[in-house]
């Protein structure tokens, strides 16, 4: 497997936000967002790049008809908005916090001038604009081409292979998401998810809690 649903240890904050070079720390400032708070509209003039520094933003694109679908669920160290750096002029989502967030803003100058001076820095940008495509991509296969149990047991592996921990023989997974989050992502209902994390603690597949998934049956997730 080639994509991921979250980059956990790309955390381009550390790398790239502006306050951490000399020439832009002191103009440089941060902005922001209570929770449900939005930072842009679809349709909104593209032209700065976000940096999250502490918090979480929801990626969502919304249709005529007001249906909306969930993109991403960012956390810190991770970029949005991106497309602007390829000459995207209006947004194509939108994003809200959906908790209290704080963003580093550039505008696509001094996203332009940093990848320009500092090359390490431009590659893992482009490294990470290449993911995030690839995992909204299988995303959204997953969405049109499984059924809620095969979505949901996607999610977990693809959880497990990014970010999963061994220890007694079970692989403990820290992750950012509420269930509601996971629900949104892998578009079921939350009653919905419910009863799919249980049948899978009811099989000895895993346990969960708030923040942490243990798998217990790593056969059954093929990790």
């Amino acid at each position: 497997m080639s994509s991921f649903w979250y980059i956990e240890n790309v955390d381009m904050y550390t790398l790239l936000c502006p306050h951490k070079f000399a020439e832009y720390s002191a103009t440089h400032v941060f902005k922001r967002f209570a929770k449900e708070e939005v930072i842009y509209w679809q349709e909104d003039s593209a032209s700065t790049i976000f940096l999250i520094a502490e918090g979480k933003v929801k990626i969502a694109a919304v249709s005529e008809n007001g249906e909306e679908r969930i993109k991403a669920i960012l956390g810190k160290g991770e970029l949005f908005g991106e497309m602007a750096l390829f000459g995207e002029d209006k947004r194509r989502e939108c994003a809200i916090a959906l908790e209290n967030t704080t963003i580093c803003p550039m505008n696509v100058e001094t996203m332009n001038n940093l990848m320009r001076d500092y090359r390490d820095l431009a590659l893992g940008v482009r490294k990470l604009i290449g993911w995030k495509l690839q995992k909204i991509e299988r995303r959204m296969e997953i969405l049109l081409f499984k059924d809620a149990e095969t979505r949901l047991k996607e999610f977990i592996k693809d959880l497990a292979r990014e970010g999963g921990r061994e220890l007694g023989g079970k692989l403990h997974i820290k992750h950012i998401y509420t269930q509601q989050n996971i629900a949104d992502l892998i578009g079921v209902a939350r009653p919905t998810l419910n009863l799919l994390f249980n049948d899978l603690r009811s099989a000895e597949a895993l346990d969960f809690k708030r923040g942490e998934i243990v798998i217990k049956n790593r056969q059954m997730f093929a990790v």
